[in-house]
């Protein structure tokens, strides 16, 4: 049974589990965004954000044997010496403002081999608001058929209210 069980297993044993979430997370860190399936990248999700607080964190401390103790948290969750001297030296201060939520996950539809359903994950932008509210007005929506032939058919009608106008003119200096 299942009880008490809050992690996806992924279908593997948790030492390969957490060798997958390490090399998942490099890659994300490297690139910005990964391809995966969408079980993987929410069990990603909170790891790779657990592991850029412990950096914001460590920017933050004034005692180095703080920031030192958190570099090395963050290492041995990494195991990649390049992927966390980028997170510590240029990724965290993207985030140093934002208070969480560094990820966001698309999904993708269903991969076409075994139709497992497929997600991109990505790093946030400094600069992006997420969903924010937008203004009130409201684009305008395509006119129907029904509205369109109205509208051609009221032309038609103009001139031909127009003519009246014409022929009395012609008649004035016939008179």
């Amino acid at each position: 049974m299942r009880h008490n069980k809050h992690r996806a297993s992924l279908g593997v044993t948790r030492e390969h589990r957490k060798a997958m979430l390490a090399n998942m997370a490099v890659s994300l860190l490297e690139h910005g965004r990964i391809k995966t399936t969408l079980t993987k990248a929410k069990a990603l999700r909170p790891f790779v954000e657990k592991v850029i607080t412990k950096a914001k964190k460590a920017s933050v401390k004034t005692d180095k044997k703080d920031a030192i103790h958190l570099r090395r948290l963050a290492l041995s969750d990494l195991r990649d010496e390049t992927a966390v001297t980028k997170l510590f030296n240029e990724t965290v201060k993207e985030f140093a403002n934002r208070p969480g939520g560094y990820t966001r996950i698309y999904k993708l539809g269903a991969r076409i081999g075994d139709a497992a359903e497929i997600a991109l994950i990505e790093l946030v932008k400094a600069d992006d608001q997420g969903y924010a509210k937008k203004s009130k007005a409201k684009a305008k929506k395509p006119a129907s058929k029904a509205k369109k032939k109205a509208d051609e058919a009221a032309p038609a009608e103009v001139p031909a209210e127009a003519a009246p106008a014409t022929e009395a003119a012609k008649e004035e200096p016939k008179a």
